[in-house]
């Protein structure tokens, strides 16, 4: 269906511009008076006050338009992989899962691929797995070092990502690289005290790195997010089916480590969206440090989901 934009969403999309410029404008004026100091330093402080006073404004927006829409009916759809993976920011926890309703994010959801696992079940069941390969164990978090990791390090990097239902690609961007992770507590504090602030002033496809959007008809949309440079496999405007290969898990954008970010929202532009409840069909939604075993996707004629299919209404609460 098509998009209308609304006087809300307009309003909300200068606001986050406003902030952002004004985070902008901060910055400039530090450098400048470090350098040149032709500034008074009073003259620096007053587009932080600004922008901490917009970014006040915008979070009240977020948590008053999430209060006053009444909350839509869990929309299933297909996992958007396949495999043995780990959840991580469930909204079977907490709502917003991510501690904010900014971008869409109310009930998104992060998932690492977890493959140590299930080989751990076949070896508890007996069954003999001598001609597999040993699978690659996720690292864990390191308090000093190393400090960073390769991408390769990790199971999740490279995994396809799957079309969760029949829909047109709105999106397609992966033209940002895929860093080191930020897997210890050095490069954590550095993520969230400094990268992730000068990401944030370059607006949200810089928070969310290269990623799909797919339109699902009746106002839905997914967002696949931290997706791997150059693995997109689908453009603008393309019909794709539930279950084809839309792109590669990667590391991109405001990410830690190589995962999955999955979300539905009712816009194609993430700063006006509002998030969507969902779950994965056979799955549900997994709760924080769950393990979750994904099928692969089998063409079921009128099974297959859409947007249009409603289960349970989410229960977690505010």
């Amino acid at each position: 269906m098509p998009v209308t934009a609304d006087a809300p969403r307009r309003r909300q999309k200068l606001l986050m511009l406003c902030n952002r410029v004004s985070w902008m404008v901060f910055v400039a004026l530090v450098l400048v008076s470090v350098v040149a100091d032709p500034y008074h330093w009073a003259w620096v402080f007053p587009p932080a006050v600004l922008a901490i006073g917009l970014s006040m404004v915008l979070n009240r927006r977020a948590r008053v338009g999430h209060s006053a829409v009444e909350r839509p009916f869990t929309v299933e759809v297909e996992a958007p992989v396949t495999g043995r993976w780990l959840a991580l920011n469930s909204p079977a926890d907490k709502v917003p899962s991510h501690g904010t309703h900014a971008y869409g994010q109310t009930y998104a959801i992060d998932i690492v691929a977890d493959p140590a696992a299930a080989a751990g079940a076949i070896a508890g069941s007996g069954a003999s797995s001598e001609t597999a390969s040993p699978p690659v164990a996720r690292p864990g978090f390191s308090w000093f070092w190393p400090l960073v990791l390769p991408n390769s390090a990790f199971p999740a990097f490279g995994t396809p990502l799957l079309a969760v239902a029949d829909g047109t690609v709105v999106r397609a961007k992966h033209g940002q690289r895929d860093h080191l992770s930020r897997s210890s507590l050095p490069m954590l504090v550095y993520l969230m005290l400094f990268e992730g602030f000068f990401r944030e002033m370059g607006g949200v496809s810089k928070i969310i790195g290269n990623q799909v959007i797919l339109d699902l008809g009746d106002g839905t949309y997914a967002l696949y997010a931290h997706v791997r440079r150059g693995s997109i496999t689908v453009r603008e405007g393309d019909r794709v089916r539930a279950g084809q290969e839309i792109a590669r898990c990667g590391n991109s954008g405001n990410s830690t480590e190589p995962h999955v970010h999955f979300q539905l929202m009712d816009h194609p532009d993430p700063d006006v969206a509002r998030g969507i409840p969902f779950r994965w069909r056979g799955i549900g939604i997994p709760a924080n440090n769950e393990s979750f075993e994904a099928g692969p996707f089998t063409d079921e004629g009128d099974s297959k989901p859409t947007a249009g299919d409603r289960a349970f209404r989410f229960t977690v609460d505010d």
